[in-house]
């Protein structure tokens, strides 16, 4: 593998377009890691948020790293959490991102972005940022038009929205990083690059 390209481990083509976008020469390869029963395991063992974003980015990180080899492998996970803690999952059909989005108007949630950086099968660097987003109000009408037109992008969000796009509207303050809504804790993965010289200082 080239030292000097990042390995994206992840199929998500918002964090591989964000990370192209900022100049990171990088290539994308799936991590072969059964997401739903290593968070079912992980849940069952009552992990915060915030400890289920980390450990599932360290094992897309730590998988993939063992099968390439020598070489930087990101790993990159989001969870969405109620005030009450509860946990949030992808929707399942438009049917279940109605649902979610319903349990969101007029409250806030967080969302928790994990960055997992391995070498060599080892985690060498993480960082976990938070976004906190406040949801206006939301009537019936507007949610079930948003994920009729909007249902192809969301399907892959935990939060059934994209801050980029249309999801812009249902927002009456957010306090954090876009780039951590988006699924990426952008800047500190690009500091670290610099660090290891993937990117100039």
């Amino acid at each position: 593998m080239n030292d000097r390209v990042l390995i994206l481990a992840s199929n998500s083509s918002a964090r591989l377009a964000m990370l192209s976008a900022a100049g990171v020469p990088v290539e994308a390869m799936a991590p072969n890691v059964d997401e739903d029963a290593l968070k079912a395991g992980l849940r069952e063992q009552g992990v915060t948020a915030r400890n289920l974003a980390d450990a599932l980015a360290e094992a897309k990180a730590v998988r993939l790293s063992r099968r390439v080899g020598p070489g930087l492998v990101l790993g990159a996970d989001q969870v969405l959490a109620l005030e009450d803690g509860t946990m949030l999952d992808k929707p399942s059909d438009p049917a279940d991102a109605i649902a979610h989005l319903r349990r969101l108007s007029g409250k806030k949630h967080k969302l928790f972005s994990a960055a997992v950086i391995a070498d060599q099968g080892l985690p060498v660097w993480r960082h976990i940022d938070v976004a906190t987003l406040a949801v206006r109000p939301l009537s019936d009408d507007f949610i079930a038009q948003y994920v009729d037109s909007e249902w192809d992008h969301i399907r892959h969000c935990v939060g059934c929205y994209e801050i980029e796009r249309k999801g812009a509207q249902m927002f009456s303050a957010i306090s954090g990083s876009q780039f951590t809504i988006m699924g990426l804790p952008l800047l500190p993965v690009l500091d670290y690059l610099r660090i290891r010289a993937i990117l100039p200082s």
